[in-house]
């Protein structure tokens, strides 16, 4: 680590972070060389890394302006990481100027990051959480000063339950905000898929992470679309992540995402 980098309080920079780590696959700043070196055993085995880093980006901001077109005017972004430009608030607002956006995330530097960003914003907050324990996250008194969740709402799970140990019940988990969201809502996930994952690649991730705050947790498709359960999936289902409305004929990638997205009926 560099004398001049800042450390926030509470932050180990010895310590791999998931978003710092995908912050410096997607081109940003704001990582520390523990980061940098782990995303770079990931991407000596999977060069195309960045790809489908970006990939992930247009699907989460793809979505969320569809959402904001059908009049949704509420996004809780749960494991937002740390901000990329545009970031979700700003691809809202310029659909609806009004639109209330909350980033959760439990890592504390996204928190100090996040609450430099929207020091000045209106109607946008960031809180730090754990998408573990739902009713807490929920029930956050900054948070219900924003969200109703008696209105339809996107809930975004974007690159977040790879970080989920079954050991917690991630469909638990899901059913748990499904419940509380009103029809017309929506829900967006994506994560590391098994299906069609280059081997190694997929072990040096597990590999990086085990040390890490939460282990990697690739999973196949068929466990990915039993998270939608109560929701009826939008096409073209849950696919590889870059499937999802391309302009192009998608690039493949050694690793995969498998992305969804739900509207609660």
């Amino acid at each position: 680590m560099s004398e001049h980098e800042f450390v926030p309080p509470g932050v180990d920079p010895t310590q791999m972070s998931h978003a710092r780590a995908y912050d410096y696959v997607l081109g940003g700043k704001d990582n520390y060389a523990v980061d940098r070196e782990a995303a770079a055993q990931v991407i000596q085995l999977a060069p195309d890394l960045p790809v489908l880093g970006k990939a992930q980006r247009r699907f989460l901001l793809r979505v969320t302006q569809m959402c904001a077109k059908a009049g949704i005017d509420q996004f809780l972004d749960i494991g937002s990481g740390i901000p990329t430009a545009p970031n979700v608030h700003e691809t809202v607002r310029a659909i609806n100027p009004k639109a209330g956006v909350v980033y959760v995330d439990y890592d504390p530097l996204v928190t100090v990051h996040n609450g430099a960003l929207l020091a000045d914003g209106d109607r946008v907050i960031s809180i730090q959480a754990d998408v573990r324990d739902p009713q807490a996250l929920m029930s956050h008194p900054e948070l219900t000063e924003l969200i109703d969740f008696d209105r339809p709402v996107l809930i975004l799970f974007v690159g977040l339950f790879h970080l989920v140990a079954d050991e917690h019940d991630p469909a638990g988990v899901i059913a748990q905000y499904r419940d509380r969201m009103a029809p017309g809502s929506h829900l967006m996930l994506s994560q590391f898929c098994t299906d069609g994952s280059d081997e190694a690649a997929k072990a040096k991730l597990e590999e990086i992470s085990v040390n890490s705050p939460s282990p990697m947790c690739f999973r196949h498709k068929d466990e990915i679309a039993r998270f939608f359960d109560g929701f009826e999936l939008v096409e073209p289902g849950v696919v590889d992540v870059q499937d999802w409305w391309p302009d192009e004929p998608a690039p493949r990638t050694k690793l995969k995402v498998a992305a969804g997205v739900g509207k609660k009926l």
